[in-house]
């Protein structure tokens, strides 16, 4: 089942919004969320931590933000 969601993001004092859809495989639960047009996938490693996810063969990593990546983790930790 597929729920879409907006994730509120305050980054360098700019308010962002980013919009996400979640799937379920089994008892684990994936995040898509579409970060300025990059692809990443969060999900909760096996100690419970989250970690995000990116496909190095289709993603410029010069073009991510790690920064930004931690920040949205930060929000769905709140959550």
């Amino acid at each position: 089942m597929t729920e879409s969601l907006e994730i509120p993001v305050r980054y360098k004092n700019h308010d962002l919004i980013f919009k996400a859809h979640t799937i379920r495989f089994g008892y684990v639960h994936h995040i898509f969320v579409d970060m300025n047009g990059t692809p990443v996938t969060i999900e909760r490693d096996e100690e419970g931590s989250f970690r995000a996810l990116v496909d190095a063969q289709t993603v410029d990593a010069s073009k991510l933000d790690a920064g930004l990546i931690e920040a949205l983790v930060s929000v769905l930790k709140g959550l």
